[in-house]
């Protein structure tokens, strides 16, 4: 599986769930800590751990080993190491506090609208 595609399968377990603005970040050449990040928000701490437990399992049935998932059992800011993909799930409140869209500017924005449409 691609780096794209894996950030495809993160993007599309967080819409099954109804996260909300659903962001991805080019982080290639930025970060060496990734290729992209996914960001994402619900709107209560059930929602929140949802959206993460629903990548985890897309990512199993794919083979995809999760490296990592710290904060789950606070649900404020859940992340989510795919590898090439780090899965940013955040409530509502903290995601516009952290605000990783601005402290990240730089990279380039992912567009996502066709495959998550599908």
């Amino acid at each position: 599986m691609t780096e794209r595609e894996l950030l495809v399968m993160a993007a599309k377990a967080a819409d099954d769930k109804r996260a909300e603005d659903i962001l991805a970040l080019n982080m290639k050449g930025i970060s060496l800590i990734a290729d992209y990040f996914l960001i994402c928000h619900g709107n209560s701490d059930k929602q929140v751990q949802a959206i993460a437990r629903e990548m985890k399992e897309k990512a199993e049935e794919n083979g995809i080993q999760v490296r990592r998932m710290e904060g789950f059992d606070e649900a404020k800011w859940i992340l989510v190491d795919l590898g090439d993909v780090i899965a940013h799930v955040f409530h509502r409140d903290e995601r516009g506090y952290y605000n990783l869209e601005r402290l990240w500017g730089d990279a380039p924005i992912e567009n996502l609208q066709s495959e998550l449409s599908q």
